[in-house]
């Protein structure tokens, strides 16, 4: 008896535990500012479906938030074994839970109608320091959802430190998968890489392993590998842009590129073409700081105090679009955009000198062919205290 009697207590103890917790975290939340769009011009239909994911700071009060559907909710407002997942992540959880078990990263997925593949690097450093690692794939046939998973060892893994997969593709039923690779060196010298692996998903092998770019360099040198922000991370691409950055890194002063001998590089999945793209209307820095995807390259230029959006098609690498946006810029606001079914979703965060932000984020929806305004609104708070907050958008998601 005095055995029930205890794990009844414990039982109980448990109960008020998480009872109190969910009490102060309810009463915590509500005190919070909440966020919503107030339309300036067009419909608010057009909210429909933007997310916006932000942290919410006072002091040392850190408070993650995410505002869809133009309402507020913040961590806590969130059960406490729910995880704040971008939003393509978290519908495949919902429509594929089983196979999307202990997958949270978009960059390694890849989704078409008939298939969900993923492909992902496994690895940990041995006592002797050398790294041991090994694929982790999985394919999802949508039609009955038979799932095939398979781990295989990664090749030539004694020369890498550091593997990052950047994108998953299924090409001709073989998956392609484009890493950023740092290779172990034992001297002064650095040596980065961009590889791509073809996975053979009948035979569970790796079918080849290409080096699609490979610079060595020594301090106080530096040679960085990037990629324009993908808008369609999971979806089937034709192509990827690589800029491949050089510069020198001074011990009294900034990081100072070497713009001649920087490049702008597109690998084609299909034709497996490697080229550098042609020097034009479209800058190193302009892609840099861009959007693609697979067909279209989409930069932001600030110029006579509006912003523009130039659209570049990637096949032909010539200029197809250049619209302005019906919003003034200033350095000191910090933007960030989407781009979905023919429209650009372009948010200013402005900030202060001291790096903070306490007015009001805008938002500008527009049609990037015609360059009409759908939507113009900014956020409004729903507390008189809220001067003493400060919103920081961390991501813009579109559904």
């Amino acid at each position: 008896m005095k055995r029930y009697l205890c794990s009844i207590i414990i039982s109980l103890v448990v109960l008020l535990s998480i009872g109190t917790y969910y009490v102060k975290v309810a009463s915590s939340a509500s005190s919070l500012p909440r966020y919503t769009f107030k339309t300036i011009e067009g419909s608010d239909k057009e909210l429909d479906p933007v997310i916006v994911q932000a942290t919410l700071e006072n002091g040392d009060f850190y408070e993650p938030l995410t505002i869809e559907s133009n309402r507020t909710t913040y961590g806590s407002d969130r059960p406490l074994w729910s995880d704040r997942y971008d939003h393509q992540i978290e519908r495949l959880i919902k429509e594929h839970r089983s196979f999307m078990r202990g997958k949270d990263s978009i960059s390694s997925l890849y989704e078409d109608d008939d298939f969900l593949a993923y492909a992902w690097v496994n690895s940990e450093f041995t006592n002797n320091g050398k790294m041991e690692a090994e694929f982790d794939i999985g394919l999802l046939e949508k039609k009955d959802e038979g799932e095939t998973s398979f781990q295989i060892e990664l090749p030539h893994q004694e020369r890498i430190m550091n593997i990052d997969v950047r994108d998953v593709q299924l090409v001709h039923s073989k998956l392609q998968v484009l890493t950023m690779i740092d290779v172990n060196s034992n001297n002064e010298k650095q040596t980065k890489e961009v590889h791509l692996y073809t996975i053979d998903l009948a035979n569970k092998k790796v079918l080849s392993d290409k080096t699609l770019l490979s610079e060595t360099f020594t301090y106080p040198n530096q040679v960085d590998f990037e990629m324009p922000i993908d808008v369609s991370p999971s979806q089937p691409n034709s192509m990827v842009l690589i800029s491949l950055i050089k510069g020198v890194n001074h011990e009294e002063g900034p990081f100072e590129e070497k713009l001649k001998e920087s490049k702008l590089i597109s690998y084609n999945y299909e034709t497996e073409k490697l080229e550098t793209v042609k020097k034009g209307p479209l800058s190193l820095d302009m892609a840099r700081s861009g959007y693609a995807d697979g067909k279209n390259l989409y930069a932001v230029e600030m110029k006579s105090g509006k912003y523009r959006i130039k659209t570049f098609d990637l096949s032909s690498q010539t200029l197809t679009n250049d619209t302005e946006l019906d919003i003034a810029a200033n350095e000191e606001e910090q933007y960030t955009a989407a781009f979905k079914n023919g429209r650009v979703y372009f948010l200013l965060n402005e900030m202060n000198q001291e790096g903070e932000s306490n007015k009001p984020a805008k938002l500008l929806i527009t049609d990037l062919k015609t360059g009409k305004t759908l939507y113009k609104g900014e956020t409004v708070i729903n507390k008189k205290n809220s001067k003493s907050f400060g919103l920081y958008i961390d991501e813009l998601e579109i559904k």
